[in-house]
């Protein structure tokens, strides 16, 4: 079986790379930043680059693409690597999506993977959506340099997820993808937390901003209203309560328990 791995050069990517016991094709946009993994070849195409990408993914069986950096142009170029993956007959593609995906969500960037989503059911190509969670990995980069996590969060509560737990979940859909045809996993922590619980496991403390506030505070950076945008509903989706639901399907998919926040914060450096 063929399978081939975009983002291999990323965190969750390369976590996925990795942890294939078998022949892969990792296609990236830099060759020279591709993983050396053993018994693995490198394509290189850009997801807007159709005819790179058709050759890039010729012959496979399954392709894991993780979504494209955030940026206002990743509608258009998941339809680009949607069509050419179509165009070159492959047998199962897997999406990594985000939990709550919906053309209505509170987080501006869950439209973006809904709209992919539909985009790849458009297409008929059959797929397996691994809808993530935010990162428990990424909690301590919440909190400024002030040691303050801010955010118009309010009381909700986010079910955190370790990527590796999710690298683990998309490497038996990437092994055995037929059962999972057609399928959309939420892929969540163990627990869901507030922020202030948050802020707590990493000794920094939540203050709870309203929405003027967070668009003020955040104003500083000079980022462009979309980044701005999706920082600020980061935290409204969280009070929303669309980002709480603690999913089995993790466990399922990998066969243990999902890693607690605690640890995922124990094994960082």
């Amino acid at each position: 079986m063929t399978i081939v791995v975009t983002g291999a050069t990323g965190r969750l990517g390369g976590r996925v790379a990795a942890r294939l016991a078998r022949p892969q094709r990792l296609l990236v946009r830099d060759a020279a930043r591709a993983p050396r993994i053993a018994g693995a070849s490198v394509a290189v195409a850009d997801y807007s680059d159709s005819a790179a990408v058709r050759a890039g993914l010729a012959g496979a069986d399954v392709v894991l693409m993780v979504s494209a950096a955030e940026n206002p142009d990743r509608i258009a170029q998941h339809r680009a690597f949607v069509d050419a993956a179509a165009a070159a007959g492959i047998g199962h593609l897997v999406y990594t999506s985000f939990m709550g995906a919906r053309p209505d969500a509170t987080f501006t960037l869950a439209r973006d993977h809904w709209a992919t989503e539909e985009h790849i059911r458009g297409a008929g190509l059959p797929h397996t959506f691994l809808r993530d969670n935010l990162y428990a990995d990424f909690v301590p980069a919440l909190a400024g340099t002030d040691g303050v996590i801010r955010g118009p969060g309010g009381d909700g509560r986010v079910a955190v997820v370790a990527q590796d737990d999710i690298a683990d979940a998309i490497v038996a859909v990437l092994r055995d993808p037929a059962p999972h045809a057609g399928q959309t996993y939420d892929l969540t922590g163990p627990q869901a937390h507030s922020f202030a619980e948050l802020a707590a496991a990493i000794g920094a403390r939540y203050h709870a901003e309203t929405v003027e506030e967070a668009y003020a505070s955040r104003a500083v950076y000079g980022a462009p209203q979309w980044q701005v945008d999706a920082w600020v509903s980061t935290y409204t989706a969280v009070a929303a309560g669309e980002l709480d639901t603690v999913d089995p399907a993790l466990e399922r998919l990998t066969g243990r328990p999902a890693t607690s926040l605690a640890e995922v914060l124990r094994q960082r450096p």
